[in-house]
């Protein structure tokens, strides 16, 4: 199977080197997770990932065609992106906002035919937001809100979808329900998923592969299981031995319950 999103020895900061040398790759249908203390740069290498920044150094790779060759007409076919600033568009329905995902794919005059306006409702099926679909976005709760959004990547039909903090903002119940469709809309519509994540009683619930953040570096890469663990944790967090371990032991029963959650 080919990888849909190769990053090699890739430097990522605003004018100086926030992270250094970050190495992934992600396959169809594989969510990878980044993990770290705020400011450990997570927002960064997916901003620098998705071109809203540039890359001090190193490689993108999107589908194995290096990013320079990807322009942003393709490339808005290819990749989605889910942030947690909040957008406030006037006076429109949430379906009226999935319905923007399909822009890349309407040609100059915007306008959407049948079979896109198909899209927009299996999309809003998907993330279970029928319910609320024709109400003012303004209006919709976080959660709501949140729904809609990825409801709108989906309707991109991308192969990468890129989240900044999916569940930020958001009660336990709509974090569960939240990052269930995330799992879901991964194996179901094999989407490679890199998102960025603080909850780390949902990592290994969520996430295929870990990448783990600090100090400026890439601490570690691997497994969800290899990567939560309390030796890890203290590196990442800068916490006192045996700390870690305390804090994934207790983690560990609430991790089994949400992975339940999560695949239902």
């Amino acid at each position: 199977m080919n990888k849909v999103l190769r990053v090699y020895k890739l430097d990522v900061g605003y004018r100086k080197n926030v992270v250094s040398g970050i190495t992934m790759e992600v396959m169809p249908g594989e969510i990878v997770a980044l993990i770290g203390p705020n400011g450990a740069g997570k927002s960064t290498i997916l901003n620098t990932i998705t071109r809203q920044l540039e890359k001090l150094s190193g490689n993108i790779y999107i589908k194995e065609k290096e990013d320079k060759l990807v322009n942003g007409e393709e490339l808005s076919t290819v990749m989605s992106m889910v942030t947690t600033k909040r957008i406030t568009p006037q006076l429109m329905s949430a379906r009226e906002v999935v319905a923007t995902g399909r822009y890349p794919y309407t040609g100059r005059l915007g306008i959407l035919s049948p079979k896109d306006w198909e899209k927009v409702d299996q999309s809003i099926a998907l993330v279970d937001a029928k319910e609320f679909a024709e109400n003012d976005f303004g209006k919709l709760s976080d959660g709501q809100r949140q729904r809609i959004m990825l409801a709108r990547a989906i309707c991109q039909e991308p192969e990468i979808m890129i989240l900044d903090e999916p569940t930020s903002f958001l009660d336990i119940q709509f974090k569960v329900d939240i990052l269930s469709i995330i799992k879901r809309m991964a194996k179901r519509e094999n989407i490679a998923v890199v998102l960025s994540m603080h909850d780390l009683e949902f990592v290994e619930a969520l996430a295929d592969k870990v990448v783990a953040i600090n100090d400026g570096r890439v601490v570690a890469v691997g497994a969800p299981e290899e990567i939560v663990t309390g030796e890890t944790i203290e590196e990442i967090y800068h916490m006192e031995k045996g700390c870690g371990k305390t804090l994934i032991d207790g983690l560990r029963g609430y991790s089994d319950a949400l992975f339940q959650l999560i695949n239902r």
